[in-house]
């Protein structure tokens, strides 16, 4: 039997899948309110030329929106793949409650594998991290995509 936390990050590989076919990196989001998707969205930095574009922070621009407040307390975000610094940052600004994600990482990951930026004493906010929810799944389409990549440059 599926749980919450399964049945939403589901719905961010969905997105991620989106990416995936618009061959941008596929990273897909979604946030949470009171059990109900508020927003939705994946990479789209190619499309609109816009190094910021990434799922998160598309995500988190409909969530405030939704909510009509720059504050996303009490929301949970679902994402593929672990949030860069800008994306944690962004958490941790709209003080995001909770963050699951599927893959880690290692070269850029900013919510515990490179940085710990949504965990930072230092910072006013922090976000509590569970990562490696459907891992699998989100490494299989980000492998894929870097695999086909390199294919199509040789």
């Amino acid at each position: 039997m599926e749980n919450r936390h399964e049945h939403f990050m589901k719905e961010a590989v969905k997105e991620a899948i989106k990416a995936f076919d618009k061959e941008e990196v596929p990273v897909g989001c979604v946030i949470v309110h009171k059990n109900e998707i508020i927003a939705r969205a994946h990479n789209q930095t190619e499309m609109l030329k816009d190094p910021t574009a990434h799922a998160e922070m598309i995500a988190i621009t409909q969530a405030t929106s939704a909510m009509q407040n720059a504050r996303l307390e009490k929301t949970t975000m679902y994402v593929t793949m672990e949030p860069c610094s800008m994306c944690a940052g962004a958490l941790v600004l709209a003080r995001c409650s909770h963050l699951y994600f599927g893959a880690t990482d290692p070269k850029g990951g900013a919510c515990g594998t490179l940085y710990n930026i949504a965990n930072d004493d230092r910072l006013n906010h922090r976000v509590q991290v569970h990562g490696g929810l459907m891992e699998q799944e989100a490494k299989t389409l980000l492998q894929e995509f870097f695999k086909n990549l390199r294919k199509d440059k040789r």
